[in-house]
Formats: C-alpha cells, structure tokens, sequence
C-alpha cells in the first residue's frame, strides 16, 4: 500500500542576552476564529478549552509529497491526554543551524543598531508557541511567534517580527502526518511552499518535567528525484508557563531558559555507539488514508547503533541525524535529546526510497551495559 508521500550575543569573551519585557500586550495581528472562555493563569495545567480553527488550509503541490486530508484516527487512545498536555502558551528561545551544526546569524535588519555599533552578533529569536487542541475531536492549532530582539529589559514593546499559523487535523488541515504521544511528544510533516522542500517537526516533552520541550525541524529537499537531504536545522527551546491566551502576554520572567544558539554543543562521546530501544511507533505506509496516528508501545527492547559520521551536533543536548540503510531502500531521520549521561529520547521518520513516509518510531533509549 503507498505511504504518506512526503538572542544572544558575543564581543569578544563578554556575552550580552536580548530581554523583553514580560507580561505585556502585544501589537495586534490576525487572530484564530476561537470561542472560549480564558481562565485566569495558574502554575499548575489548565483544563482543556475547545476551539474552532478558521485558518485556511494550505496545499502544496510537491513532486513527491503529497498532502492527505482523507481522515484523521479517532479520539479513542490518549488523544484527550495529548491534547491537555500539548494546550497552553509555550515561550523560550529558537535558532537555525546549518546541516554542519553551525549558528545562523539573524537577518541584520531586525538587529537594533546598538548591537550593530558594539559588534555584537545575534543569533537568537525570543519566540512565543500558543497551541490549542480539542479533546473531543483530533484537531489543535498553534502560532509560532517570533519577536524582533530589543536592547535592555524594559523595551516600551515586543514587536513581532512574524507569525506562523499552522492547524493540525479538522477540516482545515494542514499537516502531511502527525504522530502523537499523550505526553504531549509529537513528529509531524509538513509541506512547505517551496517546490521539493518539507518540514520535518520533532517536539520532544522532558519526561521528568512535562513544562519543559524542545522542538527540532529538520529541514529536507529532493535531490536526484527523490533522495532526501538535509537543508537546515532549527531548535526552539521553550517552557510552558499558563493556559492558552492566543499569545497576548509574554512569560517574561517566567520562561526558565535562554538564548543557547551558541552554547556549548553535545558532546558525541555521549551519543554514539550502541543503545537499548524501548519503541513506540506510527506507521502510515499501511494507513494511507489516516493522517493523524497515535505512537503505540512495542513489546520488547531492540538494540540500536548510532555512529559519528552521520550526527549534527547540536546545543542543549541536542542532535541531528539524517542516514541512508546500506542498501539504499530507507532514509532515516532522526533527532535526539540526551537527558542525562547514558539516557536519551529520540523521534524517527522513516521514508522509503521514493521518498514515501513508512512510519514514524519515537524511544527511549539507555546505552547497553558493559559497551
């Protein structure tokens, strides 16, 4: 059966962060067509709010991937779990990476003057992530806000620099395949409005603080026809701090991270090697006509070797990893998160050789004793 087809600043030694100031109105720009009534903001996570999306769905026409808006699954399994833990404003910090791992510098027009004058490169956007989903039907949207970086904590205002509005199931679906965990963990493909370009989103939940995520897209084009290679790579690092508001307020003082594009990398001492697999796993080769899949455990532990040649690194623990089986059939990308020493999470898409998407395989992974 065919698958889914598919800030902060250096002067010398002397680093200077971007602030802005918290809990203040922004400017303000088309909104979601929603109907809910907001609580106030508590510390701990809200209930769930049901929306309507009105955001038009977006069709790309892709020489290989093609977009699938048939069906989603139903919302029997842990789609209400995911949906409460996926729903609130979600702030912190985001960076592009060149497939070498390398920060990409902001464009030089959003950069304030004064950073300009002391010589002081910039590589962080302050973003914001507010997302929405339904409990009772497969459906979420969320906004991807990026602020224009200010000098100082007490900027009159957070300008927005843009706004990425994305939906997720529903009729206004926008997403190729989207895989979820009642975690609130997710991969998601996305076609994009470049010809022969897609978006791979992985958003991996700390499973010992579930307000704390990263999301790490891969960036993929269509060479030779239809082998996939790597384009960029952009992280956002970022903390849930209350309900869903639409994006309207910042976390402020309440976003427990900053600017980290170029932190420390991981070291790859700490990934390679060989790794015990606890799996769970979506599969949409045999399910063409669903784009919305819940990751089911497997029974058992597979072993899993990971070598240097094919890892990004990347900061906060992170890394990147785009390779092809021996015999040219599957292409394999994957991202990761080191926990702690010998402890990892890992998100997986899976494509056959005509760049049709197998299945998606999220783990938990421990290096095997004794190696």
């Amino acid at each position: 059966m065919a698958g889914v087809g598919v800030g902060m600043g250096m002067v010398g030694s002397r680093v200077i962060a971007i602030h802005h100031r918290h809990h203040r109105t922004l400017i303000p720009t088309p909104q979601f067509n929603l109907h809910f009534n907001l609580p106030s903001i508590h510390s701990h996570r809200p209930s769930i709010m049901s929306a309507t999306a009105a955001t038009p769905s977006t069709a790309v026409n892709n020489p290989v991937l093609q977009q699938n808006t048939a069906s989603t699954d139903s919302t029997s399994g842990c789609w209400p779990e995911f949906a409460s833990n996926i729903s609130g404003e979600w702030d912190g910090y985001g960076a592009d990476f060149t497939i070498d791992g390398h920060p990409i510098e902001l464009p030089e027009n959003v950069v304030p003057d004064a950073y300009r004058e002391w010589e002081v490169k910039v590589f962080d956007w302050q973003t914001q992530c507010p997302t929405l989903a339904q409990p009772e039907n497969p459906s979420a949207i969320y906004k991807l806000i990026k602020l224009l970086p200010t000098v100082g904590c007490e900027a009159d205002a957070a300008t927005r620099f843009n706004v990425d509005e994305r939906t997720i199931g529903g009729p206004t679906n926008m997403v190729s395949a989207f895989a979820y965990q009642s975690s609130g963990s997710y991969t998601a493909l996305w076609s994009t409005q470049k010809a022969g370009i897609l978006e791979l989103e992985h958003c991996l939940i700390d499973p010992r603080d579930k307000e704390s995520r990263v999301r790490i897209v891969q960036i993929m084009g269509f060479e030779e026809k239809s082998k996939l290679v790597l384009k960029n790579i952009k992280v956002f690092v970022e903390q849930w701090y209350g309900p869903f508001r639409n994006g309207d307020q910042l976390g402020g003082c309440a976003i427990r991270d900053s600017a980290f594009a170029t932190t420390k990398v991981l070291d790859v001492s700490q990934v390679f090697g060989v790794w015990q697999c606890a799996n769970s796993i979506a599969y949409f080769q045999d399910s063409p006509n669903s784009v919305l899949q819940e990751l089911k455990p497997v029974d058992g532990v597979e072993k899993s070797v990971r070598d240097k040649e094919h890892l990004v690194l990347l900061p906060k623990n992170l890394w990147s990893s785009i390779k092809e089986t021996e015999d040219g059939e599957k292409t394999w990308c994957e991202v990761g998160w080191l926990l702690e020493s010998g402890r990892a999470i890992t998100s997986k898409c899976i494509f056959s050789r005509n760049g049709e998407l197998k299945e998606i395989i999220t783990s938990s992974e421990t290096t095997e004793v004794g190696v």
